[in-house]
């Protein structure tokens, strides 16, 4: 067994240790607005996110990555692709040790920029400031202040509208039954397009964008059509309160809920292992291509650590961004899910390298900020931004500190 080899098995740990921690972070905080207003329970929210998590990884995810991550290092400025392959296994070591502190203090970070931090810091040391893609970090930063923002604000929006029409309306039930079925339909269009947009099976159909949008527009009347049936059915009594509007907005949120766990195991997945399949090619072609086909077994490898990490220690970020941020019901909890989502979907279609846990978070704030600042608890926010402004160079750091003890002892 030579020094390749090793190295490739010693990734494959590194691997499951970040799928893990996307898992329990990121995954975890994504579910946490439907836990926290009681859609779902944490069990429930376990067996969906570790189910689907490990069918979108598996059997939707990209079978073929580009093996540096994120694009955010020029590996044809590193004449040795040994140092590559250390450095790819100093940052997956790197981003998973950072994001695995996050979760035990229950703070939800980004692991896509952890990954993006870690490989900065072993590029700038193996190949010093020019073999950086330094636009690509600008793009990162400035994802930092428009995810949260955008997603805030339309949560904010989405949840004074609900107050507006049905909450603030003599006949809640009434309204409700109007104004559901209308939700529903723009929330199905938001699915349908973020699959066919975003997902690496919708990318693989590459429909023209009159097609996406005439099957989207069908679906979309189709589901208003049947949710005007349904909502009927699901609140028979006009007499009921606040509690049957909720009722309808719970079911909605179970359902993105579902479709949130699925299109993360199938994109995120390649924040765990597109540097194992960086290393994988270097120990079997002895040479960094710019794309790399994904073995099955490291895809389930992927799917199995995100499930696991989720099951572990899910709860613990689930219940800071799901309880302690502000109260979230179900119509909040729907106004924090349709923020969140329609916010990495407009920016991932823009190119900006946005984060769905700082989408989430933000929309949690919005609608918080909807009853006003005292209904946001400003000290659990204090905490979550210093850990993101701080995630990107603690990565670096402790990628630079891992990258250097094992140059040292291998040359």
């Amino acid at each position: 067994m030579d020094i390749y080899d090793i190295f490739f098995y010693l990734s494959l740990g590194g691997g499951f240790l970040m799928a893990f921690n996307l898992g329990a972070n990121d995954v975890a905080n994504s579910m946490a607005s439907a836990v926290g207003a009681k859609a779902i329970s944490v069990r429930q929210a376990v067996l969906i996110a570790g189910v689907l998590n490990f069918v979108g990884a598996v059997f939707l995810g990209s079978h073929v990555t580009a093996t540096v991550s994120k694009g955010i290092i020029n590996p044809a400025q590193i004449a040795d692709p040994k140092l590559i392959m250390i450095g790819m296994f100093s940052a997956l070591l790197a981003a998973g040790i950072w994001v695995l502190i996050a979760t035990l203090t229950a703070l939800p970070v980004s692991s896509t920029h952890s990954i993006v931090g870690a490989i900065m810091g072993f590029g700038l040391v193996a190949g010093g400031p020019d073999v950086i893609n330094w636009l690509k970090m600008g793009g990162v930063v400035l994802s930092w202040i428009i995810s949260p923002f955008a997603a805030a604000t339309i949560a904010f929006l989405i949840f004074s509208h609900i107050r507006r029409t049905i909450f603030f309306s003599r006949r809640f039930i009434h309204q409700a039954k109007k104004w559901g079925p209308i939700w529903m339909g723009f929330t199905v269009s938001l699915v349908v397009l973020s699959f066919l947009y975003k997902t690496p099976v919708g990318k693989k159909m590459a429909l023209p964008v009159f097609v996406g949008l005439t099957i989207t527009a069908i679906v979309t009347l189709g589901v208003w059509a049947l949710g005007r049936i349904w909502v009927n059915r699901i609140v028979r009594d006009e007499s009921e309160g606040a509690e049957g509007v909720e009722r309808i907005f719970r079911k909605l949120q179970v359902g993105t809920s579902c479709y949130v766990a699925l299109s993360q195991g199938a994109n995120d997945v390649a924040n765990a292992i597109g540097p194992v399949a960086a290393i994988y090619l270097i120990a079997r072609e002895h040479q960094l291509l710019a794309m790399a086909q994904i073995p099955m077994p490291v895809l389930v490898l992927g799917g199995f650590g995100i499930a696991t990490g989720i099951a572990v220690l899910g709860h613990r970020v689930m219940s800071t961004v799901g309880d302690k941020i502000t109260r979230l019901t179900n119509t909040r909890g729907f106004a924090v899910d349709f923020g969140a989502a329609s916010t990495v979907l407009a920016a991932s279609n823009m190119g900006l390298p946005v984060s769905t846990t700082h989408a989430t978070v933000g929309a949690v704030v919005g609608v918080g900020l909807a009853r006003g600042f005292s209904a946001v608890d400003f000290g659990v926010l204090g905490r979550i931004v210093i850990y993101w402004l701080l995630t990107v160079p603690i990565a670096a750091f402790t990628s630079i500190i891992i990258f250097q003890m094992l140059r040292w002892t291998i040359y």
